[in-house]
Order: C-alpha cells, then sequence, then structure tokens
C-alpha cells in the first residue's frame, strides 16, 4: 500500500504516505488507500490511542492530481463529483474517528496536503522556511475542493481567510503559526514525530471545532449588521480588482460565505459543486496546461540542449549600473553568485549596488578577471555596446560567457564584437529585475550548445524561468509586446478614447495600459527601436514608416512629451499626485471613430496572438509552452488565457481565424492569419 500503517505498543498509529512517483498526490492511488487505511482505523478503533499522518516523501503532499483534474468536462462532472465527494467523505471519517489524528508536516504542504492536514485534530509542522504551507488553487483557475474553503472559514473566519484562498498565498511554517493554521513547530524530524505522539497521549478525545456543539464561523453571526455591508461590498471589490476574466476568485468568495451559512456538510457539498464548475471551464484548463504543465517543463529543461554537464555560476561581472543592471547584480548577488559591477565612474558603480551583499562596484575592466559570465546592461546603443563587450570578454575568464540583456538588437550583430561568437548569447531580463520571473534567452547564429547550456542553468540558479528563442530583431517577447502598444497608439490615431483603449485592456486582464506601459518605456525609445530597424533593414520603411502609431508618437515627443521619466507623456505626472491621462490626448477624438469596445479588446489581444505565431513559423519560437509562459511572465499578456498561443486555442481556431479576417478587412492586413494558423484551424490541430 502507498500509505504504510504501523502500531506500536502505545496504540499509535503512524501512517506514513508513499505514493508512486515523486510526490504524494490525490490520485485514484490516493484514493483506494486511504479509503481501506479509514476503513481499517474505524474498525480497529478500540485498540487505537490516536493516529500520526506524515510522509515519506520531501514534500508532505503535492494536492490533487491535475493530469485529471484538467480532463472534467460539462459531461463527466457527474463521475467526478461522486470521486470527489468519497475523498472528502474520507477525511470525514478520519476527523470523526473519536480518536486524536495530528497531521506531522515534514514538508510542503499545498492544495489537498494542506487540505489532508486540516482534517486532523492537530497540526505540527517542521520549522523550515523551504517549506510552504497554502491553498494555491486559485493561482490555477480552481478552488481547494477536498474540504479546504470549509475549514478555512470555520477554522480563521471568513475574512481572515479569504485573501489565504482568493490569492493563493503561501506561507511558511512560522507565518502558517501566526496565522492559526499550525498548532506547534518542530525544530527536526524526531522532534516533530514526538510532539505528534505527545499531543495524542494529552489528548485522548478531541473534536474538531467546527464539531463543537453551538460552534459558530469566528466573524459570521446571523444578523450582524455590520457583516451584511461587508458582504455586500465584497462582490464589487472583487469585480474591480479581476474584472470578471478571473472566476474562481468570485466562486471562492460564494463558497466561503454560502458555506459559512450552513451546517458543515452542506458546506462541503456547496464547496464541491462551485470547484466542479471552476474544473470543467476553460479558464481553468487554460492557467493549469500553461502554469503547471508547460512552466514545469521549461524549468526542468525542456528548451536545454541535452548532453551538456549542469554548471553553477561563481563569478558574474554586470556591465552598466543602471536600473537593469543594478537589477541583474542584486538578484545574482541574492542567490549567492560573486558579482562586479562595472560602470563608468566608481561613484555610479556604487549607487547602483546600494547595500547588497556581495556586489563589489568597480569602474576598471581589470576587476572582471575570473568571470565565468560577463552580462551587458548598458543603454540600447549598438556603437556603446561594440565597445563595452572586448574589453569585458578580454578581461574574463578565457571560456566565460558573454552575454547582452539587449532587448531588441539582434545578437548575431551584436556577437561580432567578441573574439568568439559561440560564447555569445542574449540574456533579456524584464524590469523590475527582482520581481519578473522571466529572462529570455536569445541564441545567436554562432551561440554553441554548451553556451546555451549554461547561460540556461544560471537563469535557473537566480530562481527565474528561462525560455529559449532564436535570433531576430525584437526577439519575441519585445517583438509581439511592441504590437499591442503600436496598436493601442493606433486607435489613438483613429480618434478612439485613449480612456476606453485603457480600460478595456485591462478589463481584458493585461497587466497594464498599452498607453502607460508606452509612458514607461519612452516614447523616444520606441521610435529609436524604429530608425534602428529602418537603418538595418531599409526594406522595412513601408510598414514600418507609414504606421500611423508613430506620427502620434513623434507629435508628442516634439512637443516634449516623452514619457514618465520626462515628466510627460500620454500621461500627466503631478508631484505628489496620481497620474491622469493628458487632455490634449483629445485632439486625437473623433465622434465618428466606429471602433466599438469588443473591437478595441480584440485588436488588443489578437495582434500579440498573431505576431506569436509568425515567431513560431520564422523559428524565433521552437516551443508552445515558451510562447505562452513567455506572454504571460514577460509582457503580462492575460493570464487567465494561458498566454498567447492557448488565446487561440481556447477562443476556437475556426472562429479565431474568422475574427482574425474581419480586423483585417477592418482595420489592416496586419490582422490577417498566416497560413500555418489557417491549416490548424482547418485540420483542427490545436497549438
Amino acid at each position: 500500500m502507498a500509505i504504510h500503517y504501523e502500531r506500536d505498543d502505545e496504540g499509535i498509529v503512524t501512517l506514513t504516505m508513499d505514493m508512486s512517483g515523486s510526490a504524494n498526490v490525490m490520485n485514484a492511488e490516493y484514493h483506494r488507500d486511504m479509503g481501506e487505511t479509514v476503513a481499517r482505523l474505524e474498525a480497529e478503533r478500540d485498540d487505537i490511542a490516536g493516529v500520526v499522518l506524515t510522509s515519506a516523501k520531501k514534500t508532505f503532499f503535492a494536492g490533487g492530481d491535475l493530469t485529471l483534474l484538467i480532463t472534467i468536462t460539462p459531461e463527466n462532472a457527474g463521475e467526478a463529483l461522486g470521486f470527489l465527494e468519497e475523498v472528502k467523505g474520507q477525511l470525514r471519517r478520519l476527523e470523526l474517528l473519536g480518536k486524536p489524528v495530528v497531521a506531522a508536516i515534514n514538508g510542503s504542504a499545498l492544495g489537498g496536503g494542506l487540505e489532508i492536514a486540516l482534517a486532523c485534530h492537530h497540526r505540527v509542522a517542521l520549522d523550515d522556511d523551504k517549506i510552504k504551507l497554502g491553498l494555491p488553487e486559485a493561482t490555477l483557475g480552481l478552488l481547494p475542493g477536498g474540504g479546504g474553503v470549509t475549514r478555512m472559514v470555520r477554522l480563521l473566519g471568513v475574512q481572515p481567510a479569504l485573501p489565504l484562498l482568493m490569492e493563493g498565498k503561501q506561507l511558511r511554517p512560522a507565518r502558517a503559526l501566526q496565522a492559526g493554521i499550525v498548532h506547534e513547530l518542530a525544530s527536526s524530524r524526531e522532534e516533530l514525530i514526538a510532539k505528534a505522539r505527545a499531543w495524542i497521549k494529552e489528548n485522548p478525545a478531541p473534536r474538531q471545532p467546527w464539531d463543537e456543539p453551538g460552534h459558530t464561523v469566528p466573524d459570521v453571526r446571523v444578523g450582524d449588521p455590520n457583516l451584511y455591508g461587508l458582504l455586500a461590498a465584497a462582490p464589487a471589490v472583487l469585480r474591480k480588482k479581476t474584472h470578471g476574466v478571473y472566476p474562481a476568485p468570485e466562486k471562492v468568495l460564494a463558497a466561503a460565505v454560502e458555506g459559512a451559512l450552513v451546517d458543515f456538510d452542506t458546506a462541503l457539498r456547496i464547496e464541491a459543486r462551485y470547484f466542479l464548475e471552476l474544473a470543467a471551464g476553460q479558464v481553468a484548463k487554460n492557467m493549469i496546461g500553461t502554469f503547471w504543465f508547460q512552466l514545469n517543463e521549461i524549468n526542468a529543461g525542456g528548451s536545454r540542449p541535452s548532453g551538456v554537464e549542469r554548471s553553477k555560476v561563481a563569478k558574474v561581472g554586470v556591465l552598466g549600473a543602471g536600473m537593469m543592471g543594478a537589477g541583474i547584480a542584486e538578484v545574482s548577488a541574492k542567490a549567492g553568485i560573486e558579482v562586479v559591477l562595472k560602470d563608468v565612474t566608481l561613484e555610479a558603480a556604487r549607487r547602483g549596488a546600494g547595500d547588497t551583499p556581495g556586489i563589489t562596484p568597480t569602474d576598471s575592466d581589470a576587476d572582471l578577471a575570473g568571470c565565468d559570465l560577463v552580462i551587458e546592461a548598458v543603454f540600447e546603443n549598438r556603437e556603446l555596446k561594440n565597445r563595452v563587450l572586448p574589453a569585458a570578454e578580454a578581461a574574463a575568464l578565457p571560456d566565460a560567457v558573454i552575454a547582452s540583456n539587449t532587448s531588441t538588437l539582434p545578437i548575431t550583430g551584436l556577437a561580432s564584437a567578441v573574439a568568439d561568437p559561440s560564447r555569445f548569447i542574449g540574456l533579456h531580463f524584464f524590469s523590475p529585475v527582482p520581481k519578473m520571473r522571466l529572462v529570455e534567452i536569445i541564441r545567436g547564429e554562432k551561440t554553441s550548445d554548451e553556451t546555451l547550456a549554461r547561460a540556461f542553468d544560471y537563469v535557473l540558479q537566480i530562481g527565474k524561468t528561462p525560455i529559449v528563442v532564436n535570433d531576430s530583431r525584437g526577439f519575441y517577447t519585445s517583438r509581439t509586446f511592441g504590437t499591442y502598444v503600436t496598436e493601442a497608439v493606433s486607435m489613438v490615431a483613429e480618434g478612439v478614447s485613449p480612456a476606453l483603449i485603457e480600460n478595456v485592456a485591462r478589463r481584458a486582464g493585461m497587466a497594464v495600459g498599452p498607453l502607460a506601459v508606452s509612458d514607461e518605456v519612452t516614447l523616444t525609445l520606441q521610435l529609436k527601436i524604429r530608425d534602428q530597424a529602418l537603418a538595418d533593414d531599409p526594406s522595412a520603411a513601408g510598414a514600418l514608416g507609414d504606421h500611423p502609431a508613430f506620427r502620434v508618437l513623434e507629435e508628442l515627443v516634439a512637443e516634449g512629451r516623452t514619457g514618465k521619466s520626462g515628466g510627460a507623456g500620454f500621461y500627466e505626472y503631478p508631484e505628489g499626485g496620481r497620474k491622469f491621462l493628458w487632455p490634449g490626448l483629445a485632439r486625437y477624438a473623433r465622434a465618428d471613430a466606429g471602433v466599438t469596445e469588443q473591437d478595441v479588446e480584440d485588436r488588443l489581444l489578437f495582434i500579440q496572438s498573431l505576431e506569436t505565431v509568425r515567431c513560431l513559423d520564422e523559428g524565433v519560437l521552437t516551443s508552445v509552452g515558451d510562447a505562452n509562459v513567455g506572454s504571460v511572465f514577460g509582457f503580462g499578456f492575460a493570464p487567465w488565457s494561458g498566454g498567447t498561443l492557448q488565446f487561440i486555442n481556447s477562443y476556437g481556431l475556426t472562429g479565431f481565424v474568422e475574427r482574425a479576417d474581419y480586423l483585417a478587412d477592418t482595420y489592416g492586413e496586419r490582422f490577417r492569419p498566416p497560413t500555418s494558423l489557417r491549416d490548424r484551424a482547418t485540420t483542427n490541430h490545436p497549438y
């Protein structure tokens, strides 16, 4: 059996979960063995003093089996409900055993793992900061369906429980103790089991709080006017955050509040039905596919060259101590890597280094000696990069990887500045570096497999997610995200209200409105990128030179409105106040613009998905997972959709092609679907 049953001479049963595979998951094996285990406990109840539930794995329990959950549909939801109610019934029988049951949490307990622990009368956790406890289902479009909503609400109250349930927060053991989720901490595995056994001996007949006569949810009192005022406002507050595109938090709120007003077993049934509604829906399938299966494949090395030994960076040199260089230095130092941060002056380097331990500021290339990785992060200017790269290469180790943090300039061209282009690669970080999870690795024409593998390993070493793309102007992320911004500016030129554009973008799930983003990156940078592209490829003059977005950008820059850093752009930035859209944009407004809200939304989303398809067709992208994960983590494409390619899948390939053709006929050929996409639609072959 996958749950080992051992009873000692004191009558204490130790249940050790050890499912097939690397982690314990709530699958058919668990369902069968937990059912048999609970039945045995009930049969031997009179000979049992108590139960300790622990794990033989590094983690306590990893949660539900997502390979099963992603197959739930409205058609088979009844069968899934039966399985779910049996699993919940087993936990209910465990907590009603009449004997003390203690969870000895020796590793992370997330999702179903914490739900199992919550069904125990007492919870002792190993005090290790690597351990996380939480119910992260909402981050995958689900809610805790194994009793997590019902028990957490009754344990903590509706208001304290909701942030943990709706945001999927994961807590370290010490914080979980403060929150009241666990009762004790232990410093070692031996102490963990000892404390569990001691509690059993001191509490021979415990009850869960919710099984005590007269129990009520801590902050829910029927008839309390303050409660009803809060609950009346909560959906509106939530809607402001989710814009209605994330059903999971809304269902969590409903299950929590409705469940708090009924008895425990009815609350479990309410929770189960909301869970199945989410699991059978498209948003959960989008998010599970991308943020679980594809993300795990990427982090496991799906895009890393095989046959190259794993490596770790010992010393990294960062060229340029501005915002990006300082951020790269900070995350590298915090990962335990020795860092040299170089700028033109020692003062500038010191400012960039700040007070982060492990960073040596310098103005001398000589201090790059011993670096096995050098990352250039100077201004986006080819001539400047060509000056700093050869000197850094000469100072570093002979086999050092030399990388550029350029966001747009082709890597193959930059590689000509170094002596050995096989050791040159692009490492495109995103701002702000400490917060953004993604790094886009760009392989040049001469980049070797070893260089790519070493760069990939470094990105994982600093705790970030790597995607791998081939060289082209703008690579994948900058190129695709650029279409989002320019499409929005084009709509301004057509007379569409800027406020409508920004609001529709956020309502569609984009992280930031496109005009706000334009200000952040600066209007001047967008024009410089266009000019550099035209200089490198004069044949692009038609597409770039005549694009209506650039006329608007040129006019605003001519008036001194260069973006946020310049104090004015599409937005005004009053000192000490909130930014607001510049009233002067009204000069572009046209009452007869004729662009509906739905067209605005589709133009902003479709243009990015279509550009992603082109990147895939051209070989810039080689992986659907890299496209989806990169679009969400890199430039904030609507997470509910699962990414730019999954958006096409969930929209329906035939419907997407038809809608794109309408947009092309109405707004321009840039929306015309590529042949590859039409072929997929014809054969119903999703990405």
